[in-house]
């Protein structure tokens, strides 16, 4: 049996390190364009189904290129503002982390917001929100209607949460459960909405349903939308009056 030394050996697993480590760099760099192309329209798409546009996609062959002609013709506007809901000129709404500037102080933070126009002129103002759940990282987007206390529509999503409990944010049924709720009382506060454990009073225009069994979850999110639509306060007084 041919035996090879040990020098041998090591220079052998050395350029097969160093020829495997090209490879893979390579081939990240080639994917890149495509892999932000894909966080790009996934991105549209959720902020397109917080207005319930693009809820059917599943059936749709060339998904691309609908979310990229839907997102076009329907997000009419966007824009940043501040903590004290100035606009904030030269930075893209798009392009805004949203977690990273919630690693900011308040007053640093670029706040982005997106306009869906109906048919009738109406505008429908959408946030994103960013937290974190029971196993990783969820977000959404809440898009509330003229008033800025009326919410029009709402998209959740994560990337562990456990499937029949906390993954049930991502879900029609609960999604749904936001629809008319108010993030505003009647005397002006900022409320929020919250989650019941056990249910929620119907007739409570703050409150949904926590998911049985997800409650972890659930707080998380009510959490989320508290601290993300916290920093729009001043944004939606100044706008609603």
């Amino acid at each position: 049996m041919k035996t090879f030394s040990n020098t041998y050996i090591f220079v052998f697993s050395t350029v097969m390190v160093m020829l495997v480590a090209t490879l893979l760099s390579f081939v990240a760099e080639k994917l890149k364009p495509f892999q932000e192309k894909n966080v790009e329209v996934e991105k549209k798409l959720d902020i397109l189904r917080s207005v319930d546009i693009a809820r059917d996609i599943e059936d749709i062959k060339d998904k691309d290129t609908y979310v990229e002609e839907a997102y076009e013709e329907n997000i009419t506007k966007s824009f940043v503002v501040d903590a004290t809901g100035e606009l904030k000129e030269g930075v893209e709404a798009f392009t805004v982390n949203l977690k990273a500037e919630l690693a900011k102080s308040a007053e640093e933070r670029s706040l982005p917001v997106f306009v869906y126009t109906e048919e009738d002129g109406t505008e429908i103002y959408i946030m994103p929100l960013e937290g974190k759940g029971l196993w990783g990282p969820i977000w959404g987007y809440i898009s509330l209607e003229e008033d800025m206390s009326t919410i029009y529509g709402a998209i959740f999503a994560h990337a562990k949460e456990t499937p029949g409990l906390g993954a049930e944010i991502n879900t029609d049924w609960y999604q749904s459960q936001y629809l008319g709720k108010k993030i505003f009382d009647d005397t002006g506060n900022f409320t929020s909405i919250r989650v019941v454990k056990g249910g929620a009073d119907p007739s409570d225009p703050h409150a949904v349903d926590a998911i049985s069994g997800g409650t972890i979850t659930s707080v998380a999110l009510q959490e989320m939308m508290e601290e993300c639509l916290g920093n729009y306060v001043t944004f939606f007084k100044n706008k609603s009056n």
